[in-house]
């Protein structure tokens, strides 16, 4: 059986997110900074009355920052309990990948962090994310006190 992946574009490099955790895809809103928030944190945006963080993907693999741009797209993903949204140039696409091409990233390097594995595509390598690992404990307990204290104000 398939494996389903949603594939986009950050910075001309192509990467993918399980479709199983895939919510919706949006034209970036605007963006509000949240303070206290760990610097792998671009800030929240407000998704139909929910107050959701968006992860600086660029930042965690270290490609050049970007300024959100009208054209950027917000995918809106389950990161185990918590919905989160990545900022990325563009979606490319639903790939539906046999399970054969798809390298475990720890048979890759033992210390590939944040990512699940990678798919052999036809046309190059796509790394799949693992979006439950994003943010380190320490990260993710940061953030969910910026959240509360956003909340207060």
């Amino acid at each position: 059986m398939a494996i389903s992946i949603n594939v986009f574009e950050l910075f001309d490099y192509r990467y993918a997110i399980p479709m199983a955790d895939t919510r919706e895809i949006f034209r970036v809103p605007g963006i509000v900074p949240l303070p206290k928030a760990p610097l792998c944190i671009e800030g929240v945006v407000n998704i139909r009355g929910a107050v959701i963080p968006v992860l600086d993907v660029r930042k965690r693999f270290r490609l050049p920052e970007k300024a959100p741009h009208p054209a950027d797209h917000l995918i809106v993903a389950q990161a185990g309990l918590r919905l989160v949204a990545l900022r990325v140039d563009r979606v490319l696409g639903i790939e539906n990948v046999d399970p054969t091409q798809v390298e475990d990233a720890a048979a890759i390097t033992p210390r590939m962090e944040y990512v699940a594995g990678v798919a052999k595509l036809p046309d190059g390598l796509v790394l799949i994310h693992d979006l439950r690992t994003f943010l380190a404990e320490s990260e993710a307990w940061q953030l969910d006190r910026a959240l509360d204290e956003g909340r207060l104000q």
